[in-house]
């Protein structure tokens, strides 16, 4: 995998929601998000781990 950038947790959920995701809910800092069976939690944090960025890719 290509080397990641450094992004924020609202520019994640703007990226995943471009992609078809929605968001299903939110507890704190994580949101969660849903596209049909598939889903994924993104930490809303000023700036995301690379290793936690590529979870959520994957």
């Amino acid at each position: 995998m290509a080397n990641l950038p450094n992004i924020s947790g609202s520019e994640a959920v703007r990226a995943l929601q471009r992609l078809g995701f929605k968001v299903a809910r939110q507890r704190g800092s994580h949101i969660v998000m849903r596209r049909g069976s598939s889903g994924c939690v993104v930490p809303n944090h000023r700036e995301i781990k690379i290793g936690t960025l590529a979870g959520v890719i994957r």
